[in-house]
């Protein structure tokens, strides 16, 4: 059985309790999706280029991809302005702007567990 990530995120095939965590990890997860959300979260419209610079190493085959993943999700708006060149720039919806809370969340517990690790490393 092959991984179809919309059976995931629509949780049809999947009415399992854990489904909707699995639905929200499947929007977020990854190595990019969240480093892209942090590059977009001040509110500021970013032109791919500007992503691109802020997340260093990722190629524009897989920014792009992951892209279009989120604005295909409701997470982050693409807007294309009719100018030679065309100029496109990326912002999150407001549903991408929810996320502010998983991603504060996810930071905190994320540096308690640093934490804790080195304590027990130390100890």
């Amino acid at each position: 059985m092959s991984y179809n990530r919309q059976d995931t995120v629509s949780c049809e095939n999947n009415p399992t309790a854990d489904c909707t965590v699995q639905a929200a990890l499947s929007i977020i997860g990854g190595k990019w999706k969240l480093k892209i959300y942090k590059a977009l979260r001040d509110g500021v419209p970013q032109r791919f280029n500007t992503i691109t610079k802020s997340l260093g190493d990722i190629s524009e085959k897989t920014l792009t991809a992951q892209l279009r993943e989120m604005e295909a999700d409701g997470i982050v708006v693409r807007t294309v302005y009719p100018e030679v060149p065309p100029r496109v720039e990326y912002r999150l919806t407001r549903l991408g702007q929810s996320l502010e809370a998983v991603f504060a969340s996810l930071d905190t517990w994320g540096k308690s567990y640093i934490r804790q690790k080195a304590a027990v490393v130390t100890d």
